[in-house]
């Protein structure tokens, strides 16, 4: 299924009008903003057999099958998994009623029937319709009648200049869902074969956030909060004197307030709408039903005063 995306013009620094995309919040955006924040913000390095080299992260979410197929530059020649690594995986989702974000209020979808087709929106972003605004600006600026230095009255020529008339311009509006605020949480697991390579990789969770625990993550244009757990557990096998490898595993626990919108390729309502602004209202006169007869007929000559023929 393709990407489901709606495109947005804003202006940059000089003014300049530029497109950008705007990509909906779905579970996998979330989860790809945290690989993202541990595998390129972090970026996490130590010390091997073979110099200073970059760790892998792994998400476990694939099938193992997968994993030695695809991956084969993180196991040996046995199907063994190389140490240092480090591995992602999410433990939980959680819809907490008292985490609301910045929406409070629950505004339910509106309509007729078991499947509701208008949703509650948001406006996102708002751009001038010059098309529409030009016909509107020509139209006035070509009316021939009244005096032309009178700002209530036209010029008599298309495309005049003028700065009357300042209220009749078209606005686009987009408008996006109400986002839904989840509480998510992931495990981030550091395995490797000596305790040098494990300090030098817990560290930066401890330092990176400085006095507080907070950081922020980003992909495709959304901003995630999450946390850092205090304690980072560990499940050593060093005090075992039988015959198995020894490792050194820390246990990272990440606290991610996240945000969904819309019910992803399950939705059947527009994930963005554009919505135009209304700038002259006009209430036509029915002369056919009425007849506009006029009230000064008598003083008239006979069979004039009507518009109805």
């Amino acid at each position: 299924m393709p990407p489901d995306y709606s495109h947005t013009e804003i202006k940059d620094a000089d003014g300049h009008l530029k497109e950008i995309v705007f990509m909906p919040s779905t579970i996998e955006t979330i989860d790809q903003a945290i690989f993202k924040y541990v595998d390129e913000i972090m970026n996490l390095h130590t010390t091997t057999n073979k110099g200073w080299i970059k760790v892998p992260v792994v998400w476990v979410g694939t099938e193992r099958s997968h994993q030695i197929k695809n991956n084969r530059e993180l196991r040996d020649k046995k199907g063994a998994l190389k140490f240092p690594i480090i591995t992602i995986e999410r433990t939980s989702m959680v819809k907490d009623p008292s985490f609301k974000g910045t929406f409070q209020a629950h505004m339910p979808d509106y309509g007729k029937g078991m499947h509701r087709t208008r949703r509650i929106n948001i406006p996102a972003s708002r751009r001038i319709n010059q098309k529409k605004t030009s016909n509107f600006k020509n139209a006035w600026s070509a009316r021939k009648h009244g005096d032309a230095n009178n700002p209530t009255t036209g010029h008599g020529q298309q495309n005049f200049p003028s700065t009357t008339n300042k209220n009749r311009v078209v606005y686009e509006t987009v408008y996006m869902p109400i986002p839904i605020w989840v509480k998510t949480m992931y495990k981030v697991n550091i395995r490797t074969e000596y305790i040098q390579q494990m300090n030098s990789l817990i560290q930066p969770f401890y330092v990176r956030t400085g006095q507080a625990n907070s950081f922020f993550s980003t992909h495709e244009g959304h901003r995630y909060e999450g946390f850092v757990e205090g304690e980072i557990g560990q499940s050593n096998n060093i005090a075992d004197l039988g015959e198995e490898e020894r490792i050194y595993q820390s246990e990272v626990n990440l606290r991610i307030l996240g945000y969904l919108m819309g019910e992803g390729p399950n939705d059947e309502k527009p994930k963005m709408t554009v919505v135009e602004n209304f700038v002259d209202v006009k209430i036509p006169r029915e002369r056919v039903i009425v007849g506009d007869i006029n009230t000064y007929l008598d003083e008239l000559e006979e069979g004039k005063g009507f518009y109805r023929e």
